[in-house]
């Protein structure tokens, strides 16, 4: 017999909009009795597909073999394949939803000429057989403990009774095949009882894994997790690997026991009623190992994070162990971080000889923050791989609590399927222990399950009773494989306990005595396996006890060798900083600054892509002119602007080889349509990236919009430029206000990462700033935010060592500039330097297209660099000699053109105005240089547009003060504010009112009485 063809059926009917599509589904749903069927009852989306999955593969079995399907079925695909008139009564239309009886009188007599006794119970077997893969995870035995829980309702879908089944039923056989278990047919026999049946669904879909796969967005990954679950022995755990996962858990559980033993008042977030976690880890790791994966970021949850250091990533234990000392200090001269908060780099080796990188991540106590950083590392070390998303992935542990409490989870996963921010899927575990600090599961969720969320994505989520470790270590291979096959999230929801309370010292039976009165007659993991192999008769009990005891000794040696232990150089990082200086070479050396200017070649490279496309890319006309004008500025070497200037930082960057990367919402043109990173044609929507024409050598230059996350995308180009430190790569905000959603990664992260984990970055924030009146939600970045988080004592000047090493000391830059100029040295600074911090980088809205705010060609070239400070540059009849000036106004930002306008306007010509480029480090010797060129003044001001609750004021005061102090002239003087008075809103919203506070600022800078001068 000839095979046919099978055709694949994608079936997309939208009964309540009557759009059909497929192949052989507009067929069937165009007969008449489908038509009446469909009218009687509407059909949920799910109950459809599951539908026309069973038809699909049904027909595909009669393409490939006719007889392998009911003599009805060949009928019926016969005729609709010849366009035949089709059987009154079409099988499959009758067969839509679980629950409703397909089989209408007629069939049910002896008489009914399509069928018999043995088809009905076939495809009613088939829908029990449904059931079980839909439903099989509300009944599972994935809960280690007999709690009382109102998530489900028993699925009454899983009883033979709903089918009509009695018991006399259950014992008649029914043939195997394509809709009935069909790997388990080759090994056994081709039929089996309805109660055999019945139990191997147990045994697979209720049992110790409740599987969650019916929501998966396409048909081919259910069919391979149905596949993969349905086999005749799913897990297939070796004697070796019983053996390997035995020892695992013995140093896993002596570990633990021997830091309560030796540490009984530390904290230690114990891994115990999770011990499982450790050889679940080692499955993960080693699965994704032999799938071609080389290089594993992991940021990991506090619930055993010490067991995890010590059996997963090998951190020394005498390294840990001196960690609990409370004399232990720190290394590199840094505050360092509590033990369990510390990560470590370890290159692990597979049974089998595969080498995979893996990188547990520091974090902080915001535990799910770290999770989008573990992403944009995972894209950057995939960047330099050429792209490749398969041999890198995230490994991200959870609790079950923050999980599905944290809107970060969600942030995080809208970036998994985005063409900027993709990696290739990751695998989640879960350590559910069922309860947050002291809230029950109850509270903590509206959800039956804390991975609900992962269904936004339709990853599969695999829950399992954390008891049971063979089944563990089985659904996280599983994992890992649809990861490596699919390129998906796919998880696992370890459903476990904590023996202790939150912690060690917190007492549980407070507010859990029910949970807790069980926990305390929990039998370990380790004697629940070991006890298993026992009767397998694997090994005996005396051996594990010999087992225990080598590893106890084996920590008794590390913890004597902890009193001195040796030093540990690996960094929490995949990629190694190779081209950067060590923390210890940056600590002790002062290291010279680069050059950042660039040639005029280098202007003209970038300069010829910068102008309008050539023919037949049709750009809009209104941008036409922008484009040569800003051609025309680099090529003429004048009037170049805030948005040429940055372009053309990111085009000498990308031709010297360092790849930039520019990420945010609305980033491409610009939010003040400044920048057209991205030309768009009129007539196609082609899209032309002009900096990626420049050179067939230079590096990538890469640019996306961002979805409308400010913490995940701020998190997760934080992790990029932690593992990619020769790139720049900069976040903007899209106005500076919204940075404050993504503060936890500022205040962890960004501003103390460095001394806490030596985590480097060199990220760049890009915030709109300045006061146009545009509101309290569109005017400040929160300047002030950032420059408490600057780790600098404003009360003492610095000594000579300390300027020359102001940026290697510093946590971070802050700066607020005036000129496109400063704006270019600033970029390249951020490359041109053997070490990294962030960048804070301010920018006025207005001055974006101010005809004042101008630099030249000479601005960029010979041995220009950035200028942290700009002393007042007018001459002639504007201002005073510097010996006649009695007054300096120091400011930073777009205030200091208002003040310059006012100025010039009415003749003031006693007072120089002195702009502060970069806030911090601050620049101590710049301004007493500044301060020695007017010996005559007698008042200092300080003039801001934000109010005195707000922007640098304290900052600056603080400063500026103990500069006055080096001074012979100026020693005791007080510094006087000029600026809006304290608000709780920030901004004004109305436009008269934001004229008159700026006036008053501007007569109080000037020491003008009200009405003009």
């Amino acid at each position: 017999m000839i095979a046919r063809k099978a055709r694949p059926l994608q079936y997309a009917l939208n009964v309540h909009r009557g759009v059909t599509g497929g192949t052989l589904w507009p067929k069937l749903a165009s007969q008449k009795s489908f038509l009446g069927i469909t009218q009687q009852r509407f059909y949920s989306a799910a109950s459809l597909r599951n539908s026309s999955d069973y038809v699909d593969d049904l027909y595909n079995s009669w393409c490939q073999d006719p007889a392998s399907v009911d003599t009805s079925w060949q009928r019926y695909f016969h005729a609709i394949e010849q366009d035949l008139p089709t059987p009154k009564i079409p099988i499959a239309s009758r067969h839509l939803v679980l629950g409703w009886d397909p089989y209408p009188e007629t069939l049910k007599t002896p008489q009914a000429s399509l069928s018999s006794t043995a088809f009905h119970n076939e495809h009613k077997v088939e829908r029990l057989i449904e059931a079980y893969r839909k439903h099989g995870h509300k009944k599972a035995k994935t809960n280690p403990l007999n709690l009382p829980s109102k998530r489900f309702e028993p699925p009454e879908e899983l009883q033979p009774e709903f089918y009509g089944f009695n018991d006399a039923d259950l014992d008649r056989s029914v043939a195997l095949g394509p809709t009935i278990l069909p790997h388990l047919s080759p090994a056994s026999s081709t039929q089996m009882t309805i109660r055999e049946i019945i139990r191997i669904c147990e045994s697979i879909y209720c049992s110790s894994i409740g599987a969650e796969y019916d929501h998966v967005s396409t048909r081919k990954e259910r069919e391979w997790i149905r596949d993969r679950l349905e086999s005749g022995d799913p897990y297939q755990i070796s004697l070796e690997e019983k053996k390997q996962i035995l020892n695992t858990l013995v140093s896993t559980t002596v570990f633990e026991e021997f830091l309560s033993a030796k540490f009984p008042n530390a904290k230690r977030f114990s891994i115990e009623g999770i011990e499982n976690q450790i050889p679940a880890l080692e499955a993960i790791i080693d699965s994704s190992a032999e799938n071609g994966v080389q290089d594993i970021v992991f940021p990991c949850c506090h619930r055993g994070k010490l067991n995890v250091l010590s059996n997963i990533g090998r951190k020394p234990n005498e390294l840990i162990f001196s960690e609990f000392s409370p004399d232990s200090e720190s290394r590199h001269n840094i505050p360092g971080d509590v033990k369990y908060h510390l990560g470590i780099n370890y290159e692990r080796k597979t049974s089998t000889g595969k080498k995979v990188n893996l990188s547990i991540l520091p974090n902080p106590s915001h535990l799910e923050s770290q999770n989008t950083l573990g992403q944009g590392m995972a894209r950057a070390v995939q960047h330099q791989k050429g792209g490749d998303r398969s041999s890198t992935m995230v490994l991200n542990s959870h609790t079950d609590t923050s999980f599905s409490g944290q809107g970060v989870i969600y942030e995080t996963l809208g970036l998994s399927g985005l063409k900027f921010y993709e990696t290739g899927g990751t695998v989640h575990l879960i350590i559910n222990n069922q309860v947050g600090f002291t809230t029950d599961s109850e509270s903590a969720r509206s959800s039956p399950y804390a991975s609900d969320i992962a269904k936004t994505i339709n990853a599969p989520v695999f829950h399992v009773n954390a008891d049971d470790v063979e089944a563990s270590v089985f659904v996280c291979k599983l994992a890992a494989d649809y990861r490596a096959q699919f390129g998906k999230d796919c998880w696992v929801d370890m459903i476990c306990y904590r023996k202790h309370g939150h912690n060690e010292m917190d007492q549980p039976f407070f507010t859990q005595p029910l949970m807790y009165g069980q926990i305390k007659s929990k039998t370990p993991h380790l004697e629940l396996y070991a006890k298993r192999l026992n009767q397998e008769g694997v090994l005996t009990i005396e051996e594990v006890e010999q087992m225990k005891r080598r590893a106890w000794n084996e920590l008794t040696e590390s913890l004597e060798n902890s009193k001195s232990p040796r030093g540990i150089d690996r960094e929490y990082l995949t990629s190694q900083w190779e081209s950067m200086k060590s923390p210890s070479e940056v600590s002790q050396h002062v290291l010279p600054e680069k050059s950042t200017a660039i040639t005029q070649g280098a202007i003209d490279s970038v300069a010829r892509q910068l102008g309008v496309p050539a023919n037949p890319f049709e750009v809009h006309n209104s941008l036409k002119r922008i484009l040569k004008k800003r051609q025309q500025s680099l090529v003429e070497g004048q009037d170049i602007d805030w948005a040429t200037a940055e372009a053309l930082a990111f085009g000498s960057l990308c031709l010297e080889g360092n790849h930039v990367r520019i990420s945010g919402q609305d980033v491409e043109r610009g939010t003040f349509s400044q920048r057209h990173a991205v030309l768009h044609d009129q007539k196609s929507g082609a899209k032309y990236i002009p900096l990626n024409s420049l050179d067939d050598s230079q590096a990538e230059f890469t640019i996306g919009n961002s979805s409308l996350s400010e913490y995940g995308v701020m998190g997760f180009d934080y992790g990029y430029s932690c593992m990619y430190p020769e790139a720049l790569v900069m976040w903007e905000a899209q106005f500076g206000d919204f940075a404050n959603n993504a503060q936890c990664i500022i205040d962890q992260f960004i501003s103390s990462a460095e001394s806490k984990w030596l985590l480097r970055s060199g990220l760049v924030l890009s915030l709109p700033h300045g006061f146009d009146g545009q509101g309290s939600e569109h005017s400040s970045a929160r300047m002030e935010r950032f420059l408490q988080l600057c780790s600098e004592d404003g009360c003492r000047f610095p000594t000579d060592q300390q300027i020359e090493r102001k940026y290697q000391d510093a946590n971070m830059q802050v700066v607020y500039m005036t000129t496109p100029a400063n704006l270019f040295h600033v970029l390249r600074r951020q490359v041109h330097r053997e070490f990294r911090k962030p960048l804070i980088l301010l920018f006025s809205k207005s001055l974006l297209r101010n005809p004042l705010v101008k630099s030249t060609a000479a601005d960029f070239i010979g041995e220009t660099r950035f200028q942290p400070l700009i002393a007042d540059s007018a001459t002639g009849d504007l201002i005073n000699k510097p010996s006649e000036i009695k007054r300096i106004i120091y400011c930073s930002g777009q205030v200091y053109f208002t003040l310059s306008k006012y100025r010039e306007t009415y003749g003031i010509t006693d007072t120089a105005i002195t702009r502060l480029e970069e806030l911090y480090p601050f620049p101590w010797q710049e301004v007493n240089d500044d301060l020695a060129q007017y010996p005559n003044v007698t008042d200092v001001v300080w003039c801001q547009e934000e109010p005195l609750n707000g922007g640098p004021w304290e900052f600056v005061r603080q400063r500026l003060e103990t500069a006055f102090d080096t001074t012979d002239v100026h020693k005791g003087r007080r510094l006087r504010y000029a600026g809006r008075d304290v608000t709780p809103s920030v901004a004004t919203g109305f436009a008269k009112e934001h004229r008159a506070q700026e006036a008053a600022l501007l007569r109080e800078a000037f020491q003008v009485p009200c009405g003009d001068p």
